[in-house]
Formats: C-alpha cells, sequence, structure tokens
C-alpha cells in the first residue's frame, strides 16, 4: 500500500490483517478521496472489498452474512470499510454499479488475489451502457446536496465532477477511470484542479459564492455530456452475465472440491 503514508497506513494495515481473519477476501480496495485524486490530511479511510463465502456453508443449513461494515476512528484515522458477498457483487455489476465495478478495477488496490486477477479480465466483458443509470443518479444526488447546502464545500462538488465525469469517460471508452485529474482536462473541466487544491486544505473547505454560481451554471452542461456519452457509447445495451455466472460456477465448484 505505497499510497499510503504514515499513521493512515499503519491504521489500514491493521485493520486489514483483523478483517482478513474473518473472512476470505478477493480483493480490496481504497475508494473515496484517495482514489478520487482529491485527498486532504481529514480524509477517512474508504476501505471497500469483496469476499468469497466458503461454498459449503452456501450449501449448508446454516445462515449468511452479504455485507459486512465497520466503521470507527482508531488512533486519529477514520476508517470505513465495507465487504460484499461475491454473487451479489457479481449481479450488481451486470446491473451497471459502478461501485462494485471500481472495487474490481480501481488503481489503488491494497490486497488483491489469484481470483481478482481473473475478475479484471472478466469484468470488461460484462459492462454495458447500464452503468449510464448508476452514475447519473449517483451525481444527480450529489449534485442535489451540493445545490441544497447552506454553505457548500469543495468537495461536495469535486463529487459531482468526479462521478459524471468517470462515467462519461467509461460510457466512451469502456475504461475506467475515477481520479478526477485522469478524465478533467480532457472533458473541458480543467479548473476543477482548482477546487482540489482548496480540497486538500481539509475535508470542509467552502466555497466562495462567486465560485459556486460559477459552477451550478455549469453543471447541466456536465449531465448533458454523460447523457451523450451514452447515446454514442459502445458499449452493448445489456450485459453478457453468461460469462460471469460460468466463472461463479466453477469458482463455488472449486472451492467445494478443495474442501
Amino acid at each position: 500500500m505505497d499510497f499510503l503514508e504514515g499513521q493512515a497506513r499503519i491504521v489500514a494495515e491493521r485493520v486489514l490483517g483483523e478483517e482478513e481473519s474473518h473472512r476470505k477476501h478477493v480483493v480490496i480496495a481504497l475508494s473515496g478521496a484517495h482514489a478520487y485524486g482529491f485527498p486532504s490530511p481529514d480524509s477517512d479511510l474508504d476501505l471497500k472489498a469483496i469476499h468469497i463465502e466458503p461454498t459449503r456453508n452456501l450449501l449448508g443449513l446454516g445462515t449468511t452474512t452479504e455485507a459486512f461494515d465497520r466503521l470507527e476512528v482508531i488512533d486519529g484515522v477514520e476508517i470505513d470499510y465495507t465487504s460484499n458477498e461475491l454473487r451479489g457483487v457479481l449481479a450488481g455489476i451486470a446491473a451497471g454499479n459502478g461501485n462494485y465495478i471500481e472495487r474490481v478495477l480501481g488503481a489503488l488496490i491494497c490486497r488483491s488475489s489469484p481470483l481478482h486477477l481473473e475478475l479484471k479480465e472478466l469484468v470488461p466483458t460484462a459492462l454495458s451502457q447500464r452503468v449510464h443509470r448508476h452514475y447519473r443518479g449517483f451525481a444527480a444526488n450529489q449534485r442535489k446536496a451540493f445545490e441544497e447546502a447552506e454553505h457548500p464545500t469543495a468537495k461536495k462538488l469535486l463529487y459531482v465532477l468526479r462521478t459524471a465525469l468517470t462515467g462519461t469517460h467509461l460510457l466512451r471508452t469502456g475504461e475506467l477511470r475515477v481520479d478526477l485529474a485522469t478524465t478533467a482536462d480532457e472533458y473541458g473541466y480543467g479548473d476543477a484542479n482548482d477546487l482540489i487544491v482548496a480540497k486538500t486544505q481539509g475535508e470542509r473547505t467552502v466555497l466562495p459564492k462567486s465560485d459556486r454560481q460559477s459552477w451550478l451554471s455549469r453543471l447541466n452542461g456536465l449531465f448533458e455530456l454523460l447523457d451523450q456519452a451514452r447515446e454514442g457509447s459502445p458499449l452493448p445495451e445489456e450485459p453478457n452475465t453468461s460469462d460471469l455466472e460460468a466463472w461463479l460456477i466453477e469458482t463455488r465448484t472449486k472451492a467445494l472440491e478443495g474442501s
């Protein structure tokens, strides 16, 4: 985890070690501001994972838990850990859930595995235009929060931009980019770099009123860009789920045979 330093890295290693003792992870990715290119000293660590339940547990009479969450502050570092079981994640990816897609294809990977490497090859073949609904809906909710905030922050606006431009680029190219610095210039929002500088001063950095009004007038164009990306997208309208399902069945079967 060379992308984390100091106390943040120490705490992350501790938490991941504890959680890995409870379940088998396919992958653990760092999400949030760190992955999006605008962390600040007080940013929390968003650790988003995928785990696989033993096949025997799924076939027996016992109950299984689909998701695990952990939110706490350790030695001054806020941890937000979530892990979801593999089947639900694959179903979500087929439905266009960007949160799950980003766990598999994201750049900041804390823990990987042979299964993760296989998924990295498989998931791009299952992407479809369904991602438009996820990224547009997520960006719309963030836009509403920005517009309604009494003291809107650079962070709220950056989340709108990041989400919309990640969706735009994914629909246009089939390539996932979550770091805003890798998309802002390309899509005509290079001045977002000024927001990134402001955000790095702290999570609650408030925008001047003039900046807020200027950006509000440009958000319609941002969403139009996202909608246009869908119209001309090379991604299929519907996902290829057969390969995902075949891989899941094979993975479960091998795990059972090896238990």
